[in-house]
């Protein structure tokens, strides 16, 4: 049974991980949100300090990587990995700057996707690689089965063709994660994930995109033409099976999804924390002995977003365990990434109006996290993709009854 409370193995790690978002990331955060598609060269000294602590064994999960699930154990005694632990550093970091945490050298989600799928000597050959995942495509968003990016068998290498949008670190980054298809008639079930190096002819990297949110983390358009990459780094079978879909792709999202909404966790924290302050210098008390209804409105809508952040958090906690301890949690995944995605932009809006001028003004962050939200509840499938998912999992519904 999970346990609430942060497991004493993670504590000092994640009090690190605070440390550094109060004294890295926050401090920074306003500079590269203002100087966008500027690298923040402050993150290579953090990114050697993970890498460090990951070789010592202290610092497993750091950052957006280390998610990789454990099968066909026979311990059955309950287990708080990779999993829980990213989680509870994200959202630390997220707390100090989600676009900045997005920026790390080789803690992109397209690391998550290696961890998530890759065999035993793949992990060793992408080890230390920055991957970006690059999934979206001009005509192919949220429904991932859709997409047309393909990879053509030649030999010992595949040829991949296409283009991939919104791309995130996708001018910093070593390497690519690519989903493509191997046959267009296939379906779900032809869908694969290929490591992609940045530096193979045919990969261009055709824009930076300019954007609401997350301003320090670089969003790039890419085109693969004629790209030719090795069999070798297809993550996966790449063997195409109608009865099992694009299950093994898709165990991608089971690991990602939670860090995701540990993201949004993180920004509605620091959203909550930074308005309670502002308004108990407004002379606004917040007593959580009375009822609400008895209570100033601004007090009283404060303890209403707070109810819904600890729903949130305490459901990325439910689907990262689930992963560390072998258990399914596509469905608990899919729930933690809409909850925390909508609640995350419902809490940073309702901040900014409780705290008034003071919140619209960038005199603090708080309408920099409003901005940041938004793309939490957007990216790694949406908040009507992830509902949709819900539902067929709860009703029992495939894809093709339920769309």
């Amino acid at each position: 049974m999970i346990n609430l409370e942060t497991p004493r193995k993670f504590r000092a790690f994640v009090n690190q991980a605070h440390q550094v978002a109060a004294e890295m990331l926050r401090p920074n955060s306003r500079r590269y949100d203002l100087a966008e598609h500027e690298y923040p060269v402050e993150l290579d000294m953090l990114a050697a300090m993970v890498d460090g602590l990951g070789a010592s064994g202290t610092g497993s999960g750091a950052g957006a990587a280390g998610v990789r699930r454990t099968e066909g154990t026979e311990d059955t005694g309950v287990k708080n990995g990779s999993n829980l632990s990213s989680v509870l550093s994200i959202m630390e970091m997220s707390w100090g700057d989600v676009g900045l945490l997005l920026s790390m050298p080789r803690q992109g989600l397209g690391n998550s996707a290696i961890a998530s799928v890759a065999s035993d000597e793949q992990l060793r050959r992408f080890e230390g690689v920055w991957a970006a995942m690059a999934i979206t495509e001009p005509e192919c968003g949220s429904d991932s089965a859709s997409i047309r990016t393909t990879a053509r068998r030649d030999g010992d290498d595949y040829i991949i063709d296409g283009e991939k949008i919104f791309v995130t670190a996708g001018g910093r980054c070593d390497a690519v994660v690519v989903w493509a298809t191997l046959d267009k008639s296939a379906g779900r079930a032809a869908i694969k994930s290929f490591v992609v190096p940045k530096d193979t002819p045919g990969v261009t990297v055709e824009r930076l995109e300019h954007k609401l949110g997350i301003r320090a983390s670089d969003t790039a358009t890419i085109r693969f033409d004629n790209c030719r990459v090795p069999a070798a780094n297809l993550l996966g079978s790449p063997d195409i099976d109608p009865g099992k879909g694009f299950a093994g792709v898709m165990q991608t999202f089971d690991n990602t999804r939670p860090l995701v909404a540990a993201m949004a966790v993180g920004v509605a924290r620091a959203s909550l924390e930074l308005t309670k302050d502002l308004l108990a210098e407004a002379g606004v008390d917040i007593d959580y002995d009375r009822p609400t209804h008895r209570q100033p409105a601004a007090a009283a809508t404060y303890l209403q977003l707070e109810a819904d952040w600890e729903a949130a958090h305490l459901l990325a906690l439910q689907a990262a365990w689930m992963a560390d301890n072998a258990r399914p949690n596509s469905l608990e995944a899919s729930i933690a990434k809409a909850k925390a995605g909508r609640t995350a932009n419902d809490i940073t809006l309702r901040c900014v109006e409780l705290t008034g001028t003071l919140g619209y003004s960038e005199n603090h962050l708080l309408e920099k996290w409003s901005r940041d939200s938004k793309i939490l509840d957007i990216f790694e499938g949406t908040q009507q993709i992830q509902q949709l998912i819900v539902a067929r999992r709860l009703l029992g519904k495939t894809s093709a009854e339920l769309k």
